[in-house]
């Protein structure tokens, strides 16, 4: 099965307790240690969980569960288009990639500063292509914080650039509620217009793993 059937098979009851994609660690803006996070999700009998630090993938490559079955490699790139910033989710990578690795962060600032991951931001197109050639797919992240008029027309085009899903499971009440452009239901009503596949996680940053978000 490959990555795209796998994620065509996660359920919606499943983003509740037995799977959580989007993931920061200590390798980026998260505050716990990228081993102690896979041994939670362990802890909670969780199918599958993706740690997507900011612009790196830097966890994996030192992580002694690099092909732990639970996990599904990620990573979470900053990026800049019509003058909105917005998040590309790649999952199932080729870490090994070359051209992957040329986009990652130089240092840790680029990973958890954020004026300076701003100012590094890429453009979706080459992200979402070069997720493509290490062998990913692409998700826009927590698409309700894209500061747009039309989120449709938004998604649309990052479509056309190759955009394979859309994060539809997110916990905007809890973390972003303060810059929350859209209706929590707008991204579901895109990801069935453009046939998109349909993801979630917590974002999660803090001490606590929580996986019941919503």
């Amino acid at each position: 099965m490959n990555i795209k059937e796998l994620f065509l098979s996660f359920k919606k009851e499943d983003f509740y307790s037995k799977i959580n994609l989007h993931i920061h660690s200590n390798f980026s803006d998260g505050k716990m240690d990228f081993d102690f996070l896979v041994e939670q999700a362990k802890k909670l009998k969780m199918k599958y969980i993706s740690i997507t630090d900011h612009n790196t993938i830097k966890g994996y490559k030192n992580s002694k569960y690099i092909d732990d079955p639970i996990l599904i490699k990620g990573v979470e790139f900053d990026c800049f288009y019509r003058m909105s910033l917005l998040h590309i989710l790649g999952y199932g990578i080729n870490i090994e990639n070359e051209d992957l690795n040329k986009i990652c962060a130089k240092n840790e600032k680029e990973t958890k500063d954020d004026f300076i991951r701003l100012f590094k931001s890429r453009h979706p197109k080459k992200v979402i292509e070069i997720i493509h050639n290490a062998g990913g797919i692409a998700v826009l992240a927590h698409p309700c914080c894209c500061n747009v008029i039309s989120l449709k027309h938004f998604a649309k085009c990052l479509k056309n650039y190759g955009l394979d899903g859309i994060e539809t499971y997110y916990p905007y009440d809890r973390f972003r509620g303060i810059i929350k452009f859209s209706s929590r239901q707008l991204p579901f009503e895109i990801a069935d217009k453009l046939n998109l596949i349909k993801t979630g996680g917590s974002d999660e940053h803090k001490d606590l793993f929580n996986h019941n978000y919503y």
